[in-house]
């Protein structure tokens, strides 16, 4: 059985020479998009809804292409360097977002948060935790929000978060630590919604 680090070694350097190879050949980045753009879409859609997820993703991968010339090889995924990219549009909007947040604080409903969970069965749960965890991730700051949800939802490690935010891995550590504990303040600690946002299992001891 091929060891899931491999496969993702395998991947990050077919996604740095597919990068290489579009400077000569600017159609091979299409590839990349394919590759990668589901991701992005679902990510920003989670943050700021699928309308803005559109644009949000386009953009992304424009301004990817443009500075394509300057990514670096040496980068464990590429991942982190879209979702890098995705970060800094995604703060275009956060007074768009925080809005939304707090609307759901009060309300309880909005269309942002039904993409929170992936079925019917967990949207029951989400439903009632919602409300607590979008006032405590409104008051949360833009650094230790982004932190915290490409945590969650990009499912990334500190590396990766480090790398996507362009922070070093103790200042990551130090926005995880402060998010999670406003978030377990704020919901539930039986949550399933709560527990996605503890640290990947592959973190070991920096928990």
């Amino acid at each position: 059985m091929t060891d899931p680090l491999s496969r993702t070694t395998e991947s990050a350097q077919a996604d740095a020479v597919l990068i290489a190879a579009s400077l000569d050949d600017p159609e091979r980045f299409a590839a990349l998009f394919d590759r990668h753009a589901p991701t992005i879409h679902q990510y920003v859609a989670r943050r700021l809804g699928r309308d803005a997820a559109d644009d949000v993703t386009a953009e992304t991968f424009l301004i990817a292409f443009r500075i394509r010339a300057r990514y670096d090889s040496g980068r464990a995924a590429v991942r982190p360097w879209l979702h890098g990219i995705a970060a800094k549009l995604i703060s275009r909007h956060r007074r768009e977002e925080v809005k939304a947040l707090r609307l759901l604080a009060r309300t309880g409903h909005d269309p942002v948060a039904e993409s929170w969970t992936d079925s019917a069965d967990d949207r029951v749960v989400a439903q009632a935790a919602s409300r607590p965890l979008a006032k405590a991730l409104a008051k949360l700051s833009e650094g230790d929000r982004h932190a915290l949800l490409l945590a969650a939802w990009a499912d990334f490690r500190y590396q990766e978060i480090a790398e996507a935010l362009d922070i070093p891995v103790g200042t990551v550590r130090s926005r995880l630590n402060r998010a999670r504990k406003k978030m377990r303040a704020a919901t539930s600690a039986h949550s399933p919604l709560n527990e996605s946002f503890e640290p990947h299992a592959s973190e070991g001891g920096l928990a």
